[in-house]
């Protein structure tokens, strides 16, 4: 129980990676403000967490409406006084995402998703961290962040670029104020988001991807590091998933 008296809030938390993070987190004593633009998956996901569903707290918002996320951290700190951990997971892709089909709503969808949001996230948290000279933030972007991809297209290449250098930025300028700023790029991970693709890769292919809880391990990592300590950037890809 590493984060008892922790207060978290986890984007993208109804599904996937960021209801494993949440439940990781909330099965280690922290309270989750558990944050997704449905509701009800949101109360689905309560569900499944067991006993560790009473630390957990849905809050429906989309993290691409800059108002939104400022009540919602507004409510948070008012239920919790504090945030000591933002994970800024939310995330999302088109099917139709070639150069050669990509339209401008599509594109500007998935920058406000992927890369807007997280720094309204940020934006919002950390005047509060700074105040303290606590606290940490994890993105989770992904290695198409690190070397462009074809198969996530343009669009999400290019936010997930945008998203590792805002935390990257964040670790530069806010580790000197005892704020720490982490971004973990998964390879291939089994989600919902692989719906989206052009061909919807088998359940053969999902099973030998990183699973959310394999991801969720190493948000956790990175949460229970003494503060002393930052990952200012952790790369996790499937075993079989070249990488070098």
């Amino acid at each position: 129980m590493k984060l008892i008296g922790k207060a978290a809030i986890v984007t993208g938390a109804g599904s996937g990676i960021g209801e494993a993070v949440a439940n990781s987190f909330a099965c280690a004593g922290a309270e989750v403000v558990t944050v997704g633009r449905t509701r009800s998956k949101l109360e689905e996901a309560k569900a499944r967490a067991g006993g560790a569903a009473e630390l957990l707290h849905p809050y429906a918002l989309d993290v691409a409406d800059a108002e939104a996320v400022e009540s919602m951290v507004k409510w948070s700190l008012g239920k919790f006084s504090k945030i000591d951990i933002l994970v800024n997971n939310a995330g999302t892709n088109v099917p139709n995402r070639r150069l050669d089909e990509l339209t401008r709503v599509d594109f500007d969808r998935v920058i406000d998703v992927n890369l807007n949001g997280p720094f309204y996230l940020m934006h919002a948290i950390l005047p509060g961290m700074r105040e303290r000279g606590d606290g940490l933030i994890i993105t989770v972007s992904s290695i198409a962040g690190v070397r462009t991809s074809v198969l996530g297209g343009a669009s999400y290449s290019a936010s997930k670029h945008g998203v590792r250098s805002l935390s990257l930025a964040a670790h530069l300028e806010e580790g000197p104020r005892g704020i720490r700023s982490c971004v973990i790029n998964p390879g291939e991970v089994n989600t919902p988001i692989l719906d989206r693709r052009p061909e919807v890769p088998s359940e053969e292919k999902r099973a030998l991807m990183l699973q959310p809880e394999d991801v969720a391990q190493a948000a956790l990592l990175v949460a229970t590091l003494h503060p002393r300590a930052c990952i200012p950037e952790l790369v996790i890809a499937p075993t079989n998933q070249a990488y070098s």
